[in-house]
């Protein structure tokens, strides 16, 4: 049963990588490019070179320095221990037949997919405002849920497509809700703006709609982003030195990790500094 924040512990604090429960899926499961983020290049599947026999990563004090820097934005939102432990019942993908190592390459993604709706859809139920699409939210918790206990063959021929959508369409109710009364005098709209290397220092975005706008090596220092709803938002390499984040809509740990802070960015409760981020000067 879920219920409104303040009545149980948020169920988003499951929605965590937790490394020790998965065996690498990450690693094998995702395809990359040679590119600025990544030193190698590999094929679904495939395992990376630098991922070790007990499921650790050989390199990953020093991803960075390496040419890896696409790992260390990378959050599975769970995913893989819950495809190691649930799906899979502990079974490494090592162990058994290709059929079964190719079936858990496919549920990964597919369950990541779904476990990041759930983060948006818990969220929204910790939304006061956002209470009239509620038990909406409840039933599609209920069956994003039910989705990711399917089986393996059932999880790979998923097409979360349709149920992405009709979760879309609520989120998007509950950010107008939430954001109806946000501050900020009339409220921008920028969903989906090309926003890249824009210079919005200071900027008094609160209650403005971001959601899946290109905000790369945007200038977002010192701006004003309480209420804002930044759903799949493109934060890599933003600065948001000194930004106000506090109370931000559907800001995940992934989007954190590829922009750039400092230790006066405020950001939601449940959500953590990256490491990478340095104090300002």
């Amino acid at each position: 049963m879920h219920e409104d924040a303040g009545t149980s512990p948020d169920p988003r604090t499951e929605l965590r990588a937790d490394c020790g429960r998965c065996f690498g899926l990450c690693c094998v499961a995702l395809p990359f490019a040679r590119s600025a983020d990544f030193a190698i290049g590999k094929g679904a599947g495939e395992p990376c070179p630098n991922l070790r026999s007990d499921s650790r990563c050989g390199i990953h004090d020093r991803l960075r320095q390496t040419g890896f820097t696409g790992c260390t934005v990378y959050d599975c939102f769970g995913a893989g221990q819950h495809v190691s432990q649930v799906t899979f019942g502990g079974v490494d993908w090592r162990s058994g037949s290709r059929e079964r190592a190719r079936l858990m390459v496919d549920a990964f993604p597919v369950v990541r997919h779904l476990h990041e709706l759930l983060w948006y859809l818990n969220e929204a139920l910790t939304l006061p405002a956002a209470r009239p699409v509620h038990p909406d939210v409840r039933r599609l918790i209920a069956t994003t849920e039910r989705l990711t206990r399917g089986t393996p063959e059932e999880l790979a021929a998923l097409d979360a497509g349709a149920h992405r959508q009709e979760a879309g369409d609520v989120l998007l109710r509950a950010s107008e809700l939430v954001r109806a009364g946000a501050g900020g005098g009339r409220r921008k709209d920028r969903r989906g703006a090309d926003l890249m290397g824009a210079r919005l220092k200071g900027a008094d975005l609160r209650g403005a709609s971001l959601r899946g706008a290109l905000l790369i090596a945007a200038d977002l220092a010192g701006a004003d982003l309480r209420g804002a709803d930044l759903l799949g938002a493109d934060l890599r390499d933003t600065d948001l030195t000194d930004a106000d984040l506090t109370g931000a809509l559907f800001l995940t740990q992934p989007q954190l990790n590829a922009a750039r802070g400092g230790d006066g960015t405020r950001l939601p409760d449940l959500l953590a500094r990256p490491g990478h981020w340095t104090s300002p000067s």
